[in-house]
């Protein structure tokens, strides 16, 4: 018989971070909604997954390989699991479904009352994150406004994975393409270098059943398991997945306390203030049933924010380092030449957007090499009211317009846990691996703030940088 061995896996995954699985339209209230089932709640395709799970078959390059070679020695690689032009795929992924508070699985047509329950209530408005790109002079540059539905953390999702195979071998292959789901690199949906994305496997595992169709015991539970995904299996084993290792990548873990106030600014104001701190809720399931944390008691810090700063200071350390000054510059050069993608450095690790070509599209685009996760955490921390005036010298009152308030967070005494991966690929420069690990040291020593009202003293921190858990840097 061909194809007589059926490997099953049914995996539940939750985000980490929150995701931004788009759809590719926009609203009323958003430039890119999230991509919603038939009763209106977020879900992953199963390309989105299969397409992840190919990328995530990988090898190093060999020396002096052209890429054209590189790529059918790829493509060659993933064949088997994952199909090509020359073979179909063998394996199957079904749609990744949410789950409820009680942990059931909400796949198909779900009742109106179960709809306008208390937990999924939350999913009908979701958060809406707000970006701003900033240029070297502090200002937001042309273009660079936008944002965009996101999908809150701790949401779970459950989805099944079949593999059909003519040899009983072929289960360790398998077993492979289910650890890569628990690497710390495998990031679900767009702005995976932006904070999103990241997730992890339920208990580090899943359900897991293999078949032989020739055994009519076998043959029968296989015939009898229902395609949905809200019928959960019967006499299913439970297998342990093996976190790979993040092989060419450099793992920075910096533990950041504040000093003393902090504000990553929502864009809007409130009857209390009229600059207000960002907030989102994310899903508690260390209850039963999972609940929502109330976002007014959770400390956020956008991974989009640091990694605007970073960028910004590396700029700084690299041009130090290669003596490149602004008021020396070459003649026909000016500072724009040496700041953003066309910085060696940033391009090299933040990636670059491109330019336009002839043709009004965007040419030679690079894909940044870092992962940066947003912190959510909840905390007891409440906000501060801040007012400030500009006095006008001359008359001793205010000057019009320069009355404010900020509403801020007082952190001093919170800690908070920054990771970083990087691809050894993008450090391998020795200059660009300094201004790197310089700008994080900078980080470390209140020496660069992050978020808004820098320069009236928010957003400074104390801590220490690991890298691959080796201390590197302490500043307490």
């Amino acid at each position: 018989m061909k194809n007589q061995y059926r490997f099953l896996a049914r995996i539940i995954i939750e985000a980490k971070t929150p995701l931004n699985i788009g759809s590719g339209n926009k609203g009323i209230k958003s430039d890119s909604l999230v991509l919603r089932d038939i009763n209106g709640l977020p879900f992953i395709p199963g390309t989105t997954i299969a397409g992840l799970l190919r990328h995530s078959i990988t090898v190093e390059r060999k020396d002096n390989e052209n890429e054209k070679d590189y790529d059918q020695r790829l493509d060659k690689l993933r064949g088997p699991l994952m199909g090509n032009q020359e073979i179909g795929s063998p394996l199957i992924i079904t749609e990744a479904k949410m789950l409820d508070s009680d942990s059931t699985v909400l796949d198909g047509i779900i009742s109106q009352e179960k709809l306008t329950s208390e937990f999924l209530a939350n999913y009908r408005q979701l958060p809406i994150r707000q970006h701003a790109k900033i240029g070297h002079r502090g200002a937001t540059l042309k273009g660079g406004k936008f944002d965009e539905e996101i999908v809150l953390k701790g949401t779970r999702f459950c989805f099944e994975m079949e593999m059909l195979s003519s040899n009983n071998e072929d289960e360790t292959k398998f077993k492979e393409l289910l650890d890569a789901l628990s690497s710390d690199t495998f990031r679900i949906g767009s702005g995976s270098r932006s904070g999103f994305g990241e997730i992890e496997v339920v208990g580090g595992q899943c359900q897991y059943k293999m078949i032989d169709l020739t055994e009519d015991k076998q043959k029968e539970w296989y015939l009898k398991k229902s395609s949905s995904l809200s019928e959960d299996w019967q006499d299913a084993e439970i297998i342990d997945l093996k976190k790979p290792k993040a092989e060419g990548w450099t793992t920075y873990e910096i533990k950041l306390n504040p000093v003393d106030f902090m504000l990553f600014g929502s864009g809007f104001g409130n009857d209390k203030a009229d600059m207000t701190f960002v907030r989102e809720s994310f899903v508690d399931w260390s209850t039963n049933p999972a609940t929502i944390k109330d976002r007014e008691r959770v400390i956020f810090i956008p991974a989009s924010s640091v990694k605007g700063a970073l960028s910004h200071r590396l700029a700084f350390h690299y041009n130090k380092i290669k003596e490149v000054f602004a008021d020396t510059l070459a003649e026909g050069k000016v500072i724009e030449d040496f700041v953003g993608k066309n910085n060696e450095a940033v391009k090299a690790i933040f990636g670059s957007e491109g330019e336009k070509g002839a043709d009004g599209k965007m040419q030679n685009k690079l894909r940044g090499n870092v992962l940066i996760s947003d912190i959510i955490q909840e905390t007891s921390v409440s906000p501060k009211i801040l007012n400030h005036v500009s006095i006008d010298r001359f008359t001793g009152g205010a000057i019009d317009g320069a009355l404010f308030s900020e509403e801020t967070l007082y952190a001093k005494g919170q800690s908070f846990e920054l990771k970083l991966l990087v691809k050894n690929s993008a450090i391998s420069d020795k200059d660009v691996r300094t201004a790197w690990e310089n700008t994080l040291e900078d980080l470390c020593a209140c020496m660069l703030p992050l978020g808004g009202g820098v320069n009236r003293g928010n957003g400074c921190f104390e801590g220490r940088i690991k890298r691959n858990e080796e201390l590197i840097y302490e500043n307490n």
